[in-house]
């Protein structure tokens, strides 16, 4: 039998979703159904003076309208913790409708519940509400002089501040300094499910909430503290998710105010959000600006590297995406200075979005890059090579695994390189303009801070059951613990089934930080082994068995049957023990407990991506002909599916480069593209051909799987190797995202 990881396995949710048969939490049948529909402030700042629900009230078929005036107080806003840590996990440290303050846009102010969601949608029309404004923060520019450096960002897991050397000193004596500043519009999510939330009270104390989510458990220990329930009064189930990119990673306002809603009206609610309030209540990747100063030597080895970064925070949390976190390691910089600065605004907090900091962190590094390369008169991979450290240079521990100069040299092969003009606007195809660039991509490994646990059930047929509790919204997760089991197990995977997607199964982490596979990979994994050696021991043990006495360590799993290894003649099936003994099934709970953050190494995933691009001379439109990637992610479980996860990302990045903006009218201090008609994203006409491959590094120190995470790396360093090409085709450079045809006319 031929191992599972490393195949090629078909999603084994993909016949229920091409058919229409995967429930989503907008599907789930409940009985007695109500709808809600959120209500949103049209003022960006201020307070709600008065509000007039009686005709919204007496409308058909409404049940309740909800406002501060009514809704009654959460029990506590938890605080603001990253979902990795597995615990509550709100999107912010506040919670609506809960006096009358407004303090951004689209921030809910009312929920209608009604016995359709086209009358409850109705209703929320005829409420009538009077505010007293007061001047509001929604852009960068206009609170500069306001900005501030917070102690910790990103619920408080980083600094605001951090350095190494003297940067000041070594940007005065470098013989070659790039200073560059980038600006980044704000981008969202907009995955192809909205979220929603069904809540279903089965009696005072037990709440079940279908809510499309990350992860289940963060769910239901956040509504837990809002709701002041034991998170044992709550059941978080997730069968499908339809995609989420951050915008569900952490807990926004809905599931409560869903089960706040039903609580009221005393039968099940249902919330789901349009694509309108998609961008007004579920964060985004924030506005942003970072400055970059490069010193060099003449040879183009880097001496200092300083990079601060200007980004609009919420009035109550301070979040900013770590944009400066890999940039800080990517190449040998003795002398290092980051520094965020945060601007309050009037805006939701800001949140996890694909890639979160290294999309944008990356981008101002490896186009600042390509400036120096130019500046010394070097090939911009050289560069690359000359600077390529073997060590962390923030710790100075060698990588777990890096991977980085082979991903340099195959992609450099697909790409062809070596064949490359370096003057810009060197090479014409007709009317257009061709370019290529490249870009390093890196991306932190990042673990869970909490145990992580997985149920294996063997029954006396040889078929297996395994649980946890992880959401599979897209990323094939599903697919890939079956896989896992299996080999752990040394049975086909058409004899598994992996069972995940509630809060009742055992507890891990939410999926995010490309770190969802790991982590729930590694307790499958311990799960699936601990129950083949505790068959394994009872086999020996036994005095029927035809391994009776024989040393465990030297028995093996093929296709269900123990086996001798020197002697795989001798031996029997789980089933063959199993139903001698009367044993129906076996059980055990696999825990892995991640390493501490101090392992003795540097840990991230790195790779490398070249694009060309096609500029019409005349109109500046940009089209982007081809693009590849090559990454180091470890072990590969599925080459399938991580195939696809890198490409999605490499098209994202795509996106980020060239069309995604959400533009803010600072006037009404609301969002003035807030439909996918408006925000563009690519779609297929806009994809390029896409080469990806993987160099694949034993690393034994991230988890039992020695496997990194490709949910991300993918999207890291699109975005700098077509803006780099996209100077070469033209000889402009670009300092802001996305580049638009009027920035290259």
């Amino acid at each position: 039998m031929s191992p599972a990881i490393g195949g090629t396995l078909n999603r084994v949710d993909g016949r229920f979703k091409v058919r229409g048969e995967s429930r989503y939490s907008a599907e789930v049948p409940v009985t007695n159904l109500a709808h809600a529909v959120i209500v949103n402030a049209k003022i960006a700042s201020g307070r709600i003076t008065a509000i007039d629900t009686s005709e919204a009230e007496r409308a058909e078929g409404v049940l309740a309208v909800l406002t501060h005036l009514n809704l009654g107080r959460v029990a506590t806003v938890p605080r603001l913790l990253p979902s990795l840590a597995g615990l509550a996990a709100p999107g912010q440290t506040f919670f609506p409708m809960q006096d009358d303050l407004v303090h951004y846009g689209g921030q809910p102010v009312a929920v209608v519940v009604a016995d359709t969601i086209e009358r409850a949608d109705h209703a929320g029309t005829l409420i009538r509400i009077e505010y007293e404004t007061t001047p509001a923060t929604t852009l960068l520019d206009q609170a500069r002089d306001r900005a501030y450096v917070p102690e910790r960002i990103f619920g408080g897991l980083l600094p605001g501040h951090s350095s190494r050397g003297d940067v000041a000193k070594a940007l005065a004596e470098a013989e070659v300094c790039v200073d560059a500043t980038y600006r980044f519009a704000p981008n969202h999510h907009n995955p192809i499910e909205p979220s929603a939330s069904t809540a279903v009270w089965e009696d005072v104390d037990r709440l079940t909430v279908y809510d499309s989510t990350q992860g289940p458990n963060a769910v239901q220990f956040t509504l837990a503290e809002l709701l002041g329930r034991p998170p044992i009064s709550i059941r978080v189930v997730s069968h499908a998710v339809g995609g989420s990119f951050g915008s569900k990673a952490m807990v926004w306002h809905h599931p409560a105010l869903a089960a706040l809603a039903a609580r009221h009206v005393g039968r099940p609610v249902r919330l789901v959000l349009s694509r309108e309030q998609m961008f007004t209540s579920c964060g985004h990747r924030e506005e942003q600006e970072q400055q970059i100063t490069l010193g060099a030597r003449a040879d183009g080895r880097i001496t200092a590297l300083r990079h601060h970064k200007l980004s609009l925070t919420s009035p109550f949390d301070d979040w900013a995406e770590p944009s400066l976190q890999s940039p800080s390691v990517a190449y040998t910089s003795p002398h290092y200075e980051g520094v965020y600065h945060l601007v309050r605004g009037n805006t939701i907090t800001p949140t996890f979005t694909r890639a979160p900091g290294e999309a944008t962190g990356m981008f101002a590094l490896e186009c600042a890059m390509d400036e120096l390369a130019e500046r010394i008169g070097i090939d911009p991979l050289e560069l690359r090579l000359r600077n390529y450290s073997a060590t962390d240079p923030e710790s100075g521990k060698p990588w777990s695994s890096s991977g980085l100069t082979e991903c340099y040299q195959r992609a450099a092969e697909l790409f062809g390189w070596r064949d490359r003009d370096p003057r810009p606007r060197s090479r014409r195809d007709g009317q257009w303009l061709i370019g290529s660039g490249m870009a390093s991509a890196l991306y932190p490994v990042t673990q869970p801070v909490n145990p992580q646990r997985s149920r294996a059930r063997l029954y006396n047929d040889g078929t297996a059951v395994i649980e946890a509790g992880v959401s599979e919204f897209g990323t094939g997760v599903f697919t890939a613990m079956t896989q896992v089991a299996a080999d752990g197990l040394g049975i086909p995977v058409e004899r598994v089934r992996f069972v995940g997607g509630s809060s009742d199964l055992p507890n891990v982490t939410a999926a995010v930080g490309s770190a969802g596979t790991s982590a729930v990979g590694s307790a499958v994994h311990l799960a699936a082994t601990q129950l083949r050696d505790e068959l394994i021991r009872r086999a020996v043990a036994d005095d029927h068995s035809p391994l009776r006495d024989a040393d465990p360590a030297n028995v093996e799993v093929h296709d269900g049957k123990m086996v001798l290894r020197d002697r795989p003649d001798v031996g029997e099936t789980y089933a063959d023990l199993m139903h001698r003994t009367f044993v129906p099934d076996v059980e055990v709970l696999g825990t892995w407990n991640p390493p501490p953050q101090d392992v003795g190494y540097g840990v991230h995933t790195f790779g490398a991506q070249l694009a060309e691009v096609a500029v019409d001379a005349d109109l500046g439109v940009v089209r982007v002909r081809r693009m590849v990637g090559v990454f180091a992610p470890g072990r590969v479980l599925n080459r399938k599916t991580a195939h696809s996860q890198l490409m999605g990302g490499m098209l994202w990045g795509l996106g980020q480069a060239l069309l995604e903006a959400t533009r803010m009218d600072p006037r009404l201090g609301r969002w003035a593209n807030a439909s996918l008609g408006d925000y563009l994203v690519p779609v297929n006409a806009d994809a390029p051909d896409v080469v990806v491959d993987t160099i694949e590094v034993h690393d034994e120190v991230v988890n039992p799987l020695g496997m990194k995470g490709v949910g991300e790396i993918g999207v890291v360093g699109a975005a700098a190797a077509i803006a780099n090409a996209v100077y070469h085709a033209t000889g402009r450079r670009q300092y802001e995202l996305p580049i638009t045809l009027e920035k290259l006319l």
